[in-house]
């Protein structure tokens, strides 16, 4: 297929051009690469490691929730020259989806996770300058269960930070590092928030807001829109992925 033409089809399906999301994010195309693309790799970031691996396994197209930039930087020096020389010399060519991916309705990181879980979603929840980027879900839990679940869905651990009731009836999800929104939860009328991870001062945000927040790891969170991106991809366009499973454990 042409590669340009899944561009093309990226970019409107993922609202990658109006969809807000910070400055550094740069989400598109951010590294060219061949004309054609075969074989399509997904992964949460555009690690070093990650990118070898997709030199490796001959990638044409490596599609990442977190792309090259993020730190805002913009000499072409030590890990970002590797990087980008490592994808130049693969003829690999880079495609960055952050904040349009966590809240798309389909593949959504978020929505996702919900589906995954077994929970029927309610409504949106979590704003990011205007767009809603997460979900809200009925649930019937007791704390204890509740992580239990997480932990058996996300194959990982689940840090609980018990400031909210023993039982669980409304739960935000918002994937990877969301716990700004426990304020907002708390006026949303919800029991619980799960996201990634949060800073030292959300423990005490949490016991004064009176919200439970389920901590189930960054990169755990984040795994399933790029998975369910890949598979559309595959569906649509009959093209054959492979996801680049590197976590961070975080």
């Amino acid at each position: 297929m042409k590669i340009e033409s899944l561009f093309q089809y990226l970019d409107q399906y993922l609202e990658i051009t109006s969809f807000p999301d910070y400055s550094a994010a740069h989400n598109g195309l951010q590294v060219g690469g061949p004309s054609e693309v075969y074989r399509l790799g997904v992964a949460v970031d555009a690690s070093e490691a990650v990118i070898n691996e997709a030199v490796d396994r001959k990638i044409d197209l490596l599609i990442v929730h977190h792309g090259l930039f993020w730190d805002g930087r913009t000499r072409i020096v030590g890990p970002r020259f590797r990087k980008l020389r490592a994808l130049i010399q693969g003829n690999i060519a880079l495609y960055g989806c952050h904040l349009p991916l966590d809240a798309h309705t389909e593949v959504g990181h978020c929505a996702v996770l919900c589906a995954e879980l077994g929970w029927d979603i309610g409504g949106r929840f979590g704003a990011y300058q205007g767009r809603d980027i997460g979900w809200w879900c009925d649930v019937d839990f007791k704390r204890d269960a509740l992580v239990v679940h997480v932990e058996k869905t996300t194959k990982g651990p689940v840090r609980l930070i018990p400031g909210g009731p023993e039982q669980i009836y409304r739960i935000g999800v918002v994937t990877g590092s969301a716990a700004d929104l426990i304020p907002e939860a708390a006026e949303f009328g919800l029991d619980a928030l799960l996201t990634g991870e949060g800073p030292h001062h959300t423990f005490s945000e949490s016991m004064e807001f009176g919200i439970n927040t389920l901590y189930a790891g960054h990169y755990a969170t984040e795994t399933w829109g790029m998975k369910a991106l890949a598979a559309h991809i595959e569906e649509r366009f009959d093209i054959p992925w492979e996801f680049i499973d590197l976590p961070t454990g975080l």
